[in-house]
């Protein structure tokens, strides 16, 4: 049976933003297995609260997405993905890329992209017959959005302090842009890590999800069901890992079934599509040379996604 992690609780209304910046490398003890590790150096989780979405709109967004998931599938499917952003439906995505299954994982997800570039979204409450359902689908959706997108900002901040660089440094490089935010329903995901900077993650409190413990091939801990209510569960992306080096870890993880089904709604913070991501001065050296060439946010992306879909047309209906 996997233990719970304790992980640091990133607090963003705290006005000591150094004090708070450091716990974001604090070292953190597994419960009753004696392993002690740094969250984002070897874990590359935490837990986000006072984020400023109003519980209120949680709520809302949690309702809106069990009542999409709820309809017929042949409905579902008037939204397959386009432009990365849409229905996908079960089995639809291999997110494990180095496993040899014909299938992807047994989820849905519902993807929405940057709202700057909103007319490529798809809007399930502007569609005649549902939208009786969802009137204010996409007005609960954006305003989600905006406010995660706020939250995810800070906390990047705080990254860059606790990397010792100036809190505006991501902003300053040109890399903040939100790119992807999804809504999913998750029956299970295999192994995986996230391609972007940071994903913030809300649960409806189903247990499931998994973290892979350093040093420790295929032992997991589990962290869904020790959030603190309406916190974020935090990770490291691919991509953060690249620029620090391996500093932060971009942790493999992965959602088990329990019996029940479980929503998650997962916001991928990503960086713009024209920066290139290399290793940042701060976390290289003579002896530990830059692991990663450097690489167009986009071209990791892309190819990401690419890989993601699933590879025999047999087993899905929508092909990213």
């Amino acid at each position: 049976m996997s233990e719970a992690l304790q992980l640091p609780v990133i607090d963003l209304s705290s006005e000591d933003r150094l004090s708070t910046a450091k716990s974001i490398r604090q070292r953190v003890q597994s419960l009753n297995l004696g392993i002690v590790s740094q969250a984002c150096l070897d874990l590359g989780f935490l837990y986000l609260v006072n984020h400023g979405v109003e519980e209120e709109l949680i709520k809302e967004v949690f309702e809106h997405s069990k009542k999409f998931f709820a309809l017929p599938v042949e409905e579902k499917v008037k939204f397959a993905v386009k432009n990365h952003r849409g229905y996908t439906g079960l089995y639809d995505e291999k997110l494990n890329t180095s496993l040899n299954a014909a299938k992807g994982g047994a989820k849905e997800s519902f993807y929405i992209g940057t709202l700057a570039e909103n007319q490529l979204n798809q809007w399930p409450s502007e569609v005649f017959g549902i939208s009786e359902d969802m009137p204010s689908w996409r007005s609960t959706m954006e305003a989600y959005y905006k406010k995660v997108l706020s939250a995810g900002i800070k906390l990047i901040s705080l990254i860059a302090l606790a990397l010792n660089l100036d809190e505006d440094f991501f902003q300053k490089s040109g890399a903040l842009r939100d790119v992807d935010s999804s809504r999913e329903r998750e029956y299970g995901a295999p192994a995986h890590s996230d391609y972007g900077m940071v994903t913030l993650l809300l649960t409806d409190g189903v247990p499931g999800l998994q973290a892979c413990l350093p040093g420790k091939i295929r032992a997991t801990e589990s962290l869904g069901g020790c959030a603190k209510h309406n916190a974020f569960i935090v990770n490291i992306g691919d991509m953060m890992e690249r620029w620090t080096n391996c500093l932060f870890r971009s942790t493999m993880h992965r959602v088990m079934p329990t019996g029940q089904e479980r929503y998650s709604v997962a916001f991928f913070l990503e960086p713009n599509k024209d920066c290139i991501v290399e290793c940042l001065e701060s976390s290289c050296s003579e002896s530990c040379p830059p692991r990663f060439p450097p690489i167009r946010s986009s071209d990791y992306l892309e190819e990401g996604i690419r890989l993601a879909a699933t590879a025999s047309t047999e087993n899905h209906r929508i092909n990213i």
